[in-house]
């Protein structure tokens, strides 16, 4: 199968030559799209210069779904690899094996790899990637979400794969979301028949250190996007189940790292999470010109929204 890789970028100087050197290593003949937000550094020039088919939009034009489907629309391959620009390749054969699946079940719409955090990762940021991306691969259908409700659909287009024809089938990513377009897509795949899966030996380094303040602002945009696509949380189960677990999850990984200092900190941005995420629930009761201040996103907050 040709597969085509789509990288949306935005001031990606720092990591873009390094990414699409690896990626040539991996693939030689595969076909690089980048899609660039009208970045204010060297950004379209070293795709171009890396042959790189390379598209520039306007920055205040780009969206999480409708710039990723204007790009799968544009590619030749059958399989659609989406990148985000700060990834690291852990290996030579992470793409290699990310499609694997796809050979082994033709219902496999989906795969998504394996996220390991960056040298120099805080303790927080190291947790969470280490929580979310298990060193098991598994694959998943509709019927699993009776055993793992909300996370049936968890999904990260920072490093995945898609069956091109079955993203045109459910019409390709929604528009106009606040973020989450692979989240909204995963769960209409499911519904569709098809099956997902996770590559644990198909790996990247992609992690942030997010401040309190950070963090507080990206639960506040996934409250927004529940709030805004609430047929998911319905169909799939609510939160609060996976919100205890993390919380234990890392109250036990600073113990084991006999970090105790860091349970104020710990209680301090769990307690913000939860209340910017509730506040996103609530958003519509919150004026727009405080929205857009305390959101990470701010971008999406025009008069539609």
């Amino acid at each position: 199968m040709k597969y085509s890789v789509c990288i949306p970028t935005y001031n990606a100087e720092p990591y873009l030559n390094k990414l699409l050197l690896t990626v040539r290593q991996q693939s030689p003949s595969c076909e690089i799209i980048v899609i660039d937000s009208s970045s204010a550094d060297n950004s379209a020039n070293i795709a171009k210069a890396h042959g790189a088919k390379t598209i520039v939009i306007r920055k205040n034009d780009f969206d999480h779904g409708g710039t990723r489907t204007s790009v799968a629309q544009e590619a030749k391959g059958d399989i659609l690899v989406f990148l985000t620009q700060d990834i690291m390749f852990a290996d030579s054969h992470a793409l290699e094996n990310l499609i694997k699946p796809f050979m082994k079940d033709e219902k496999i719409a989906a795969i998504y790899g394996r996220q390991l955090p960056n040298a120099g990762s805080s303790l927080f940021s190291a947790h969470l990637r280490l929580f979310n991306y298990s060193d098991s691969s598994y694959v998943r259908s509709v019927e699993d979400r009776s055993v793992y409700g909300i996370r049936t659909v968890f999904f990260s287009n920072s490093f995945s794969a898609y069956r091109k024809s079955v993203l045109e089938d459910i019409g390709w990513f929604k528009k106009g979301l606040i973020f989450g377009e692979d989240t909204h897509a995963i769960a209409k795949l499911l519904f569709a028949g098809y099956k997902i899966a996770y590559a644990a030996d198909a790996a990247v380094y992609h992690s942030h250190n997010y401040t309190a303040i950070e963090e507080f602002k990206r639960y506040f945009d996934i409250g927004v996007l529940h709030r805004t696509e609430d047929w998911i949380l319905k169909e799939f189960g609510q939160i609060k189940g996976e919100g205890r677990k993390y919380i234990r999850s890392e109250a036990l990984y600073l113990a084991k790292h006999n970090r105790y200092d860091l349970i104020p900190a710990f209680v301090f941005r769990n307690a913000l999470k939860y209340l910017g995420y509730h506040l996103g629930l609530k958003n519509h009761f919150i004026p727009k010109s405080l929205t857009r201040r305390i959101s990470m996103n701010k971008n999406w907050w025009g008069n539609k929204h």
